[in-house]
């Protein structure tokens, strides 16, 4: 991709595409929608390309379409909103739940705890389908320079106002020819391989990703087709998983969620064991390590960092569902007591340790 104009880059074959707020709109199935976008930036109505942009979603999207007054509302009033007003105003529904409470949940815990086992100091990392950035942040708050891209061009927006703004961000179909995106020690997709298609050249381009002699790529929460999965999506089967990766180091899900909790190594599973699971994970990469003890580099959060309670509690302490369907999903695996006598705020010390190690304290965005 070359810079055409401040708003705009062309790619190889000399189409433009628009760029806002530094992300470029290279989605290759939604080429109409880039046009018009294009056509307000050149006439120099910002404010109209950037609201046509957020308006768009993935093609698994089944819920409402946001409203244009309350995209222009967040537009104009987006240095005084929350994360979560954002959110609202994006009218994600259900989505807006899984990304406020994600800080928490046991599947982004099993993706710290799949990196921290096999950390290998990345300098530079890439996360396909990264949606609001919550594993990029955590790589770029321990000096990690990250990119992330996803097909929904709001996702990436928030992430650049309130979850990890120094991300680089790319918004593109996974299933397109990718553009020219340099040499990463570390490759991840978490939580999304099981909706993308197809799956083997789009593992092949991410395996293209990694420096040959040290890069790490990592599968994280793929649902298995064999269970009855809650989720939407385009799942896999244990043994395709193991066919796709059958260099990687293979996990349970629930077993690194564990680990984690637990300030221990995972154990990797066979795949006749993964066969009767939810979900399951795989690390690969040369000279891949037996998984470390995950004892906090990535599992709690930096020195310093600020605690507060986690907002799945109530004003009792106790945890308040923010759906039915929520507490269904995530329940059953959750980490936290259903109830905590935990402080509104506090900081990270040897008192606080195992509740942040838990996620009955949580370290969220200052924008939340």
């Amino acid at each position: 991709m070359i810079a055409d104009t401040a708003h705009s880059v062309r790619d190889p074959v000399g189409l433009r595409w628009p760029v806002v707020d530094g992300i470029p709109f290279l989605r290759a199935g939604r080429r109409e929608l880039a046009e018009a976008a294009l056509g307000h930036l050149d006439a120099g109505e910002g404010e109209a390309a950037l609201v046509l942009l957020l308006a768009d979603q993935d093609d698994w999207w089944r819920g409402p379409q946001a409203e244009t007054a309350a995209l222009r509302q967040l537009v104009r009033e987006r240095q005084g909103l929350s994360l979560r007003e954002a959110m609202r105003l994006l009218a994600w529904g259900p989505v807006a739940d899984y990304f406020a409470h994600r800080w928490t949940d046991p599947t982004f815990l099993a993706g710290l705890a799949l990196a921290e086992a096999h950390w290998n100091a990345p300098g530079r990392a890439f996360e396909l389908a990264c949606g609001i950035g919550h594993h990029l942040r955590e790589l770029a708050r321990r000096g990690v320079a990250v990119t992330g891209a996803d097909v929904v061009f709001a996702k990436l927006w928030v992430a650049r106002h309130w979850v990890v703004p120094e991300a680089r961000l790319i918004c593109l179909d996974a299933a397109q020819e990718w553009p020219v995106l340099g040499s990463f020690d570390l490759v991840a997709c978490h939580d999304a391989f099981y909706f993308l298609e197809p799956k083997g050249p789009i593992l092949a381009a991410l395996r293209g990703l990694r420096d040959p002699r040290r890069g790490l790529l990592l599968i994280g929460h793929v649902h298995n087709r064999d269970w009855p999965n809650l989720s939407a999506g385009a799942a896999l089967s244990a043994g395709e998983m193991a066919a796709l990766l059958p260099e990687a180091a293979l996990y349970e899900d629930a077993e690194l969620t564990r680990a984690l909790a637990g300030a221990r190594a995972p154990r990797r599973a066979a795949v006749e064991v993964l066969r009767g699971v939810e979900a399951f994970a795989a690390a690969e990469g040369p000279g891949l390590q037996a998984a470390r003890a995950v004892s906090g580099l990535l599992a709690l959060p930096p020195e310093g960092a600020g605690l507060r309670r986690n907002p799945l509690y109530d004003e009792a302490g106790r945890i308040a569902w923010p759906s039915e369907r929520y507490g269904r999903e995530y329940g059953a695996l959750a980490t936290y007591p259903p109830a905590t006598n935990q402080p509104l705020r506090a900081a990270l010390t040897g008192a606080t340790r195992e509740a942040a190690r838990r996620r009955e304290l949580v370290d969220l965005p200052e924008g939340w």
